[in-house]
């Protein structure tokens, strides 16, 4: 016959695939389950195989279809098309395609094969655990035409089972609706063994919805229940059962109690009982604004239903939501807006309609906030474990956030300790040399060590005593932060050791920390340097401050003195001879020990400006065994630079000089 709802290909909108790659393929490699398990993932493909076959499951129809009937359609063998295109563009809209190709073939034909197509699509793919999948639905045709209807709200694409023996199928694509009726054809025959006439129709004002009517075939040649729809119960049963209300072996007032929430209303939609749970909030109204089901109660789903006796029958296989209302001029109506979720059951006996359901409730708050009680849940009803399950999970969530709040505190603690952890590692590091700071950090024992080959600088203020005594102690203290400010950049630039300063004694050591050939360089350097700030500092009375300094190399004695306020100390005999060449010096002048001279002369590409003393400078303590005598350093010059340049720019080329000397 001619397919009245199926609109030529030109006229509809094409549409980009009938099933994307992310929906169309699932993949099981991340579940949990065994490989045989039935999940609620494989139910939904079992679905998806009616609603949006993929291109896959339709090329393995297609296929079959072509071998069982290319003899009746020979023009059929060009709905077939390579693998390489399928695995090549995923989103490619197959269905289209076929549906563009059976209209040139001929319109009064192509419901015919789309029919067909159905049909092997359920055949070559309802297998293993699809087919489980399917089977679960139920175990006669009419329960799995029900438990196709899972969609609340029937505007979007999906099943609603509207009676004994009629399903209605939205989609915006008639080619789906078609191939539907094959496949329900195949399933009815492969789950239940019943073979059925599937009528479809139009939806009357919504060209989305189609109605699928089911009888039994005439032509059925296997063994057929009685009934299409309902299977027949056992003669046996029967004779056991009685149909008269009168022998029920339970009465009105034990059924409410048993179950709470439920209430049977007539054709008319008078509420006729009322279990418990309403009946406590219901009942004394009643008498003043009467028993009608829409004056107490609001049906929220299925979205759309008409509150009409015939509209609520067709609509008994979908899960219905009802909200209670408070009676009019009720203003103290505690359980207003309380959610009821259950099913309706039509009981042709007496022509009324049954409705069970449970209070839709997340927690105790929201029992509590509707005046209910746990005792009003009955203990068969899960509501009682998902208001448990809610508790549990809220307890959860705020000891989740209680972790989360100390983890946080935690951290911060954490990250406060860590910074005061640096801090005194710095100040360690500026109070020790680095190797000392770590030990002392780590709580180890410092032993004394002694260092040969350690250059020693001590400098003092020329008439230093003078001063203080014409400044006041915070102009003095002022001063020396000034000029001690400049020397500690000094000690950083060329990485030696500042040992203490008292006074206005100045005292720094190389070759404690780092050992190297360039510490009496680097000492010396930073000697001139020094010399070089002093002619910058001016006293409180505008003189500029003199200094003299004294530099010395030898062996010492270093440790740690003292636990409360512990000291890095220099000790032997040649620290008192450095503080003597100190002494001997001159304002504005560096004096330079013998042994000092030898490490700076020791290595060539340094050109250190030196002036001889004459020997009675020597200090006494100094043993001079090679009748040497003491010098004045009065500059510095790199080989590599101009003398016209400034001290400081030599002094950074030999620096650049030692540093690239070390790394090589």
């Amino acid at each position: 016959m001619a397919c009245p709802y199926f609109r030529r290909a030109d006229s509809l909108p094409r549409q980009s695939s009938v099933v994307t790659e992310s929906s169309g393929n699932w993949s099981l490699e991340d579940e949990e389950q065994t490989d045989d398990a039935l999940t609620l993932r494989h139910l939904q493909m079992a679905i998806q195989l009616l609603t949006a076959p993929s291109n896959e499951d339709l090329n393995s129809a297609v296929t079959s279809l072509i071998c069982k009937y290319k003899q009746n359609w020979p023009n059929i063998t060009k709905l077939r098309i390579e693998i390489d295109t399928l695995k090549n563009f995923p989103n490619y809209d197959y269905l289209s395609d076929i549906q563009e190709i059976l209209l040139e073939m001929d319109e009064s034909s192509a419901s015919e094969i789309l029919v067909l197509l159905g049909e092997e699509l359920i055949i070559t793919c309802c297998t293993g655990i699809i087919d489980r999948a399917f089977r679960c639905l139920g175990t006669e045709l009419q329960e799995f035409l029900g438990s196709l209807d899972g969609e609340d709200d029937c505007s979007d694409t999906g099943f609603v089972c509207a009676g004994d023996g009629e399903l209605i199928f939205t989609s915006d694509r008639p080619v789906i609706a078609w191939l539907l009726l094959g496949s329900l054809k195949a399933l009815t025959r492969t789950l239940f063994n019943v073979y059925v006439n599937i009528k479809i129709e139009p939806v009357e004002g919504d060209s989305r919805r189609y109605r699928y009517l089911f009888s039994l075939a005439k032509e059925a040649s296997a063994p057929l229940p009685l009934e299409l729809i309902k299977q027949t119960p056992d003669a046996s049963a029967q004779r056991n059962n009685s149909t008269n209300a009168a022998d029920l072996s339970m009465n009105s007032t034990t059924f409410c109690k048993a179950f709470p929430w439920h209430f049977i209303m007539n054709e008319q939609l008078d509420l006729v009982q009322l279990g418990r749970g309403f009946s406590k909030l219901y009942k004394p109204y009643m008498a003043d604004y009467g028993c009608h089901a829409t004056t107490y109660f609001d049906f929220k789903r299925p979205k759309g239903l008409t509150v009409k006796f015939r509209d609520i029958v067709r609509r008994t296989y979908t899960p219905f939501l009802i909200a209670l209302k408070n009676p009019a001029n009720v203003e103290d109506f505690t359980a207003k807006g309380l959610e009821i979720k259950g099913q309706m059951v039509h009981c042709p006996e007496s022509n009324s309609l049954l409705f069970i359901g449970s209070p839709f409730l997340d927690g105790l708050d929201g029992l509590t906030c509707n005046g209910l009680f746990i005792s009003d849940i009955p203990l068969h009803d899960a509501t009682r474990e998902v208001i448990l399950v809610g508790e549990q999970a809220r307890a959860q969530d705020g000891l989740r956030r209680r972790m989360d709040k100390l983890k946080s505190s935690i951290e911060e603690a954490n990250a406060a300790v860590a910074k005061e952890r640096k801090k005194n590692v710095s100040l360690l590091h500026l109070i020790f040399p680095a190797e000392i700071a770590e030990r002392l950090w780590l709580g180890a024992t410092i032993d004394a060590k002694t260092y040969p080959n350690v250059t020693i600088l001590f400098s003092d203020i020329v008439g230093f005593t003078s001063i203080c005594s014409r400044a006041t102690p915070f102009m003095v203290i002022s001063m020396l932060e000034s000029l001690y400010k400049d020397f500690d950049e000094f000690c950083d630039m060329f990485d030696v050791y500042k040992v203490e300063t008292i006074g206005d004694a100045y005292c720094v050591a190389s070759g404690l920390h780092r050992a190297s050939i360039y510490d009496a360089h680097k000492v010396a350097w930073m000697a001139l340097k020094m010399i070089d700030a002093c002619s910058k500092h001016i006293t409180h009375d505008g003189e500029q401050i003199k200094m003299r300094i004294g530099l010395h190399t030898g062996t010492v004695l270093a440790g740690v003195v003292g636990r409360k306020m512990p000291r890095y100390c220099l000790f032997g005999h040649n620290v008192t001879i450095a503080n003597k060449f100190e002494s001997g010096s001159e304002a504005c002048k560096v004096n330079v020990s013998p042994t000092t001279r030898e490490w700076l002369i020791k290595h060539s590409g340094f050109e250190f400006e030196l002036k001889t003393r004459d020997p009675s400078c020597l200090p006494k303590e100094f043993s001079n065994v090679g009748n040497d005598t003491c010098y004045f350093l009065e500059s510095y010059r790199h080989p590599s630079l101009d003398e016209a340049l400034s001290l400081d720019d030599h002094i950074t080329a030999a620096m650049k000089t030692i540093i690239s000397l070390a790394s090589n």
